[in-house]
């Protein structure tokens, strides 16, 4: 079949990220835009980036693209995208949308002609104006910006960082996605120590260790284009096996995290044991003044709690200082903290070596690295990928 333009969704600040997940994974023709990168591809590949995208949030294919300036056009764009060669007769097709400096700016009213172009369009091919929408789910999206309409269909369904070992969740947990992409933006790879001091419910060790054994992260859930009729099982199926022939469950690991909450370590361990790596990850309680990791040119990689509250802010200052102090014994470690905390820097007693804007859901943060020094060529391996 003729090749697909595929868009992997992700939040403001790692689209560099995912086109570098991207690019490891043999799409060389990426084109990084805000919150998504898109390349080309067909139905296999809609298999292979759900299961293997560490930090990308969904997979949609790109149905339309086109000027709207008015409803007339928005139908007359939405009804000229070739419905049937995707919608069966019997498919569900939700619509979606949002606006942001477009004339069409009412939401509801746009999703409603998209809803109808569809449905105008479908009824040429199938000869019934009446859909009963029983069968599998194509969830169609409509993104007005700046008066151009992109029409994209959904192949995930539930954000890909519900990767599904996760059953609970401490109460303000990192995203699984974006835990990913702190370890790929630090400098940890699986020859190294890896420490987290406020590990909540462990994600981003999870993660790591998924990054260091090379398990794809999709492969504990399921999609919806998984029950669509134009991509066969087999291709799933393809998928799926070289995914499992890929990990790379030999290579020792030294993950540790720690959490002055016994509960939070009760619910990492929970999660580490659900993700199948409960004997891979050490959890300890303790707070952060006594950490005292082991091992040589080791990184600490953490998301700390920050304070809203005047109370908090001082616990918060405190436990900063804390790890500000811990690091001066850890002169060949390097250490990456992702903050909203303003103040961090000086709490910590040093200016970070590099610094990169992300954003924790909707909150601004920063990703402060401080550089220790790289292990010995002899000691150094990489992380693996598929």
């Amino acid at each position: 079949m003729k090749q697909l333009e595929l868009i992997a969704t992700c939040p403001m600040g790692i689209e560099a990220v995912v086109a570098r997940e991207l690019k490891l994974l043999g799409y060389d023709d990426t084109r990084t835009e805000n919150g998504r990168v898109r390349f080309t591809g067909d139905f296999i590949d809609i298999c292979r980036c759900n299961y293997w995208l560490r930090t990308a949030d969904r997979i949609v294919i790109k149905m339309g693209e086109f000027p709207a300036t008015t409803f007339d056009e928005l139908f007359e764009g939405v009804k000229a995208i070739p419905w049937a060669d995707f919608i069966p007769e019997d498919g569900e097709f939700p619509v979606s949308g949002r606006s942001q400096k477009s004339q069409l700016s009412s939401v509801p009213a746009s999703q409603g002609i998209v809803k109808k172009a569809v449905v105008d369009k479908l009824t040429q091919t199938y000869g019934t104006e009446w859909f009963q929408e029983d069968g599998a789910l194509y969830s169609i999206d409509v993104s007005l910006y700046e008066d151009t309409a992109l029409i994209t269909l959904d192949t995930t369904g539930p954000s890909l960082h519900k990767r599904g070992y996760r059953k609970h969740a401490t109460e303000a947990p990192l995203k699984e996605t974006m835990a990913a992409a702190l370890i790929l933006l630090s400098r940890w790879g699986p020859h190294r120590p890896l420490y987290d001091p406020f590990c909540g419910s462990g994600t981003l060790l999870i993660e790591a260790a998924m990054i260091g054994w090379n398990i794809a992260p999709g492969l504990r859930r399921t999609f919806p284009s998984e029950g669509w009729s134009i991509i066969p099982d087999e291709l799933w199926e393809q998928a799926r096996d070289e995914a499992f022939d890929a990990v790379k469950d030999d290579i020792p690991l030294q993950l540790t995290g720690s959490d002055i909450d016994p509960e939070a370590i009760e619910i990492a361990k929970a999660c580490a044991k659900s993700a199948g790596l409960g004997n891979e990850i050490e959890f300890k309680v303790m707070p952060v003044s006594r950490i005292q990791p082991q091992g040589k040119f080791g990184c600490i990689v953490t998301n700390p709690p920050y304070g809203e509250r005047l109370s908090e802010s001082k616990e918060v200052e405190t436990m900063i200082r804390a790890l500000g102090k811990s690091s001066i014994y850890l002169p060949d470690w390097s250490v990456f903290v992702i903050t909203p905390t303003r103040h961090f820097e000086q709490f910590f007693g040093r200016k970070a070596d590099k610094r990169r804007k992300l954003y924790n859901g909707r909150i601004e943060c920063q990703f402060l690295q401080y550089l220790g020094p790289l292990p010995p060529r002899t000691d150094r391996g990489e992380a693996t990928s598929h």
